[in-house]
């Protein structure tokens, strides 16, 4: 299987802690300007993830930071309401859109948020990722970077919360109230982006910081602290059963101390204890039971996970693409029991990829993975986009009618024309498998599957690219394209 590359742009790993992210971003720390109260907030329907990072208290799997994903969010149309509805989310487009660099194109994403130009959104420790629809047909990979806490300044943190019991309980019962951001800061720790905090990236052309597709992302992060402020959290590097494990805790170990008295001394004993093992231990008969039935497969493939840029490792934008791809065989060949596609060389398999992968769909425009793709099978990217075509048009039999003219025998192929006649359509000219009308614009070519393949080219350019879909009946094949 052939893969694509690129370069990427990584983000900070739960528990780095606040090193500057390169480049400039927007955003301010937990200051003034907070009047908004808090109303109720929404369900909580994303998976969970992610990380705090410190080094007590802490699974293996919180430190790696899995991330949690959101479904994309409806558009939002009414430009009298306000974008976002909470306290939290209020302040997170306050620190937005005070320190932004363009405020332009921080309008033009305000729009594409209302707009639900943002699709499924993936936020993990340090970074906010999704696919942002703008105005070409190929969706942007937008990314928002904020640096994670320190070990020591969630320490400080959980200090500061548990010092104060409504905080506690607010916490415990999964409810941000604002007054922690305050408290917060007297404690020395900023849980909002502070000024150019906030690094934006995104595949598109344009080098606006941010550009309009990240700036649509950051205003979408916005409705999420709208239903669910422990999203800050995360990005800060703290996943949210983590914290509220760790705070009870603390809690805990506190009332403890504070309601027990000091333990005796030990008592010392003359004699050794002897060696021996727990009788549980020495009874227990293990017992295992049979392997259940297997699960029944999913409905659809699932989603590529989100993957970070490392240096020296590949695009992660590639990799997405390609564990796309391998998924949607996977659950072919799980649900129908082959692989729907054997690859009968590289060129084969790169047009296949071209072909099926939404990202990777053009004719005039192609993207960088689009070129990647054509390079490594030794092609320009306009015969990949026209392989890819006639792919569509009908597999592997499409490419063949794109690459290998033939003769067809006696039958079908030569009554053709008479039909078109009778159908009061143009008069074509025959050359091999291919009818052809007088002003050089629609080629019909008949494939070994006794089916029409329209083509169509500026007139006498004779450059012809598939178009439309192949039918049976050369009249239909006609009509398909040109209408009835």
């Amino acid at each position: 299987m052939r893969g694509v590359g690129g370069d990427g742009v990584g983000a900070a790993g739960p528990g780095q802690g606040p090193e500057p992210v390169d480049g400039g971003g927007v955003g301010r720390g937990p200051g003034g300007g907070r009047g908004r109260e808090k109303p109720a907030r929404g369900g909580r329907g994303a998976s969970r993830g992610g990380g705090l990072g410190w080094a007590s208290g802490m699974s293996e799997t919180s430190r790696m930071g899995s991330g949690r994903v959101f479904p994309a969010l409806p558009a939002h149309l009414d430009p009298a309401e306000p974008f976002a509805a909470s306290w939290w989310g209020n302040a997170w487009i306050d620190a937005l859109e005070e320190s932004a660099l363009d405020q332009a194109r921080l309008a033009r994403g305000r729009t594409y948020a209302r707009e639900g130009a943002v699709d499924t959104i993936t936020v993990a420790p340090g970074r906010i990722v999704a696919y942002v629809h703008g105005s070409r047909p190929r969706p942007y990979r937008a990314e928002i970077r904020l640096r994670t806490m320190l070990p020591e300044h969630w320490d400080r943190f959980l200090d500061a919360v548990a010092t104060d019991p409504a905080h506690i309980a607010a916490l415990l019962d999964k409810d941000m109230p604002h007054a922690l951001a305050e408290a917060a800061e007297r404690a020395g720790v900023q849980l909002l982006p502070g000024a150019r905090e906030l690094a934006p990236s995104c595949t598109c052309p344009d080098r606006g910081h941010p550009c309009k597709h990240a700036a649509a992302l950051a205003y979408q992060t916005a409705r999420l602290l709208d239903a669910d402020p422990f999203v800050l959290l995360l990005l800060r590097g703290g996943e949210e059963q983590d914290l509220l494990d760790e705070l009870s805790r603390r809690n805990a170990h506190k009332s403890a101390a504070e309601q027990q008295p000091a333990p005796p001394p030990p008592a010392t004993s003359a004699e050794p204890a002897l060696p021996g093992t727990p009788a549980r231990d020495a009874l227990t008969v293990e017992h295992r039971p049979p392997l259940p039935p297997p699960m029944a497969p999913p409905a659809r493939p699932g989603e590529p996970p989100v993957l970070p840029s490392l240096p020296g490792a590949p695009d992660p934008t590639s990799l997405e693409f390609l564990v796309t791809d391998a998924a949607a065989r996977a659950h072919a060949f799980l649900t129908g029991g082959a692989d729907p596609f054997t690859a009968t060389s590289p060129w084969h398999d790169a047009v296949r990829l071209a072909a099926s992968h939404p990202g990777l769909t053009g004719r005039r425009t192609f993207s960088r993975q689009f070129a990647e793709l054509a390079r490594s099978v030794g092609r320009t990217p306009a015969d990949l986009s026209r392989a890819a075509a006639a792919w569509r048009q009908g597999g592997e039999e499409g490419l063949a009618v794109l690459e290998a003219p033939w003769d067809p025998p006696a039958g079908p192929f030569d009554r053709a024309r008479g039909a078109l006649a009778a159908a009061d359509l143009p008069r074509m000219t025959i050359h091999r498998n291919a009818l052809t009308n007088a002003p050089g614009s629609l080629q019909l070519r008949f494939g070994r599957d006794n089916r029409w393949y329209p083509y169509l080219s500026e007139p006498g350019a004779d450059d012809w690219w598939p178009q439309g879909e192949a039918d049976a009946d050369v009249v239909g094949a006609v009509t398909g394209v040109w209408g009835a």
